[in-house]
């Protein structure tokens, strides 16, 4: 069976396939159905997750041995099969299809791969997971449609806009959803949940701060530790609050941790610097800083964000620019520090 993204939420309420694909070129929400499919398993006891990532040379044999393969504690897993091409060859179309035919009562297989064109969707294997399972694509959003996922998106984070506002936001990011959300993610950390004007958005999404703030970011991936404390110093005189700064670090944490985490399954640079649209003269840098840093590191980057989110709102009685210092230096360097800023 075909469903629509929007109608997800009321196929999970309604119980789980056993097998999946999603495919589409919307990072964000291919990236979100994913996460909420995957959430779903937990709840329903998938205790174990095997990720596959199927690039040139993968051997088949791996998903078929890993289907056919009983827990050893009785648990119920996920395989999570990665296509970054879309196109798994004739060993591969075979392996899906046969997969597809008969999926273990244990198992929950979920696909993904980028956007599938016509031929692709007629293609064997797609055929049978339609009729086996579930097929999610994600359409690109049309331009007239983009301000009603901003309100609703707002909506979500109890912000409200005027229309003008909300214009002015779509209008900025130009269709580009992710660039959407982190504006909208932002926003809700900026403002008490007054109604935002024209006034607001164009402060929010075009001020120098804000450009000063992404620079602190590509300084601190750089690993060029002096030139990014100085900036964090900088930007603590000028009267920055400390909740703009954390959201711009804390973003890079975020996505560098789940890079960091795929990577550790298998999935190539290559391959994640398309899914998170890294440009060309910009991984280099990403690729140095997750070599730097390892896993836990990052997963500890995240709780020090958590911490520093706290802080920032007065809930602790922790110092926040204390707390993105430590972050700043370890991002840079690989190394803990605290030093006062």
């Amino acid at each position: 069976m075909k469903l629509r993204a929007d109608q997800l939420e009321g196929h999970l309420r309604q119980g789980l396939r056993s097998l999946y694909l999603v495919t589409g070129d919307e990072p964000l929400i291919v990236g979100e159905i994913l996460d909420a499919l995957r959430a779903a398993a937990r709840e329903q006891d998938y205790l174990t997750r095997e990720v596959y990532v199927a690039e040139r040379g993968f051997d088949w044999n791996e998903v078929t041995a890993a289907s056919a393969s009983m827990s050893l504690f009785s648990e119920r897993k996920v395989i999570d099969l990665r296509l970054p091409t879309g196109k798994p060859g004739d060993k591969g179309s075979k392996a899906i299809a046969a997969l597809a035919e008969s999926v273990p009562d244990d198992t929950m297989v979920i696909i993904s791969a980028p956007k599938l064109e016509g031929s692709a969707m007629s293609s064997r294997w797609v055929k049978a997971i339609d009729k086996a399972g579930v097929v999610l694509r994600v359409w690109p959003l049309e331009a007239k449609d983009l301000p009603g996922w901003i309100v609703a998106r707002m909506a979500q984070q109890g912000l409200t806009a005027e229309r003008d506002a909300v214009l002015h936001l779509a209008r900025r990011v130009e269709g580009n959803l992710l660039a959407a959300q982190q504006e909208i993610d932002k926003l809700a950390l900026l403002h008490d949940g007054t109604e935002l004007t024209v006034a607001d958005m164009e402060e929010a999404v075009s001020d120098s701060t804000r450009f000063t703030v992404f620079l602190l970011a590509d300084e601190v991936i750089s690993g060029r530790v002096q030139r990014a404390v100085r900036m964090l110093g900088g930007l603590r005189r000028e009267g920055v609050v400390p909740v703009l700064v954390l959201w711009a670090l804390g973003r890079e944490i975020r996505q560098l941790a789940a890079m960091r985490e795929a990577m550790d399954d298998g999935e190539s640079f290559a391959s994640l610097a398309s899914r998170y649209r890294i440009w060309n003269n910009r991984q280099a840098m990403y690729q140095h800083c997750l070599h730097r840093l390892g896993a836990s590191q990052l997963h500890s980057l995240v709780d020090d964000a958590e911490r520093c989110d706290q802080a920032a709102k007065g809930q602790s009685g922790d110092d926040p620019w204390q707390l993105l210092l430590s972050m700043t230096v370890t991002l840079a360097t690989g190394r803990r520090a605290m030093q006062a800023a």
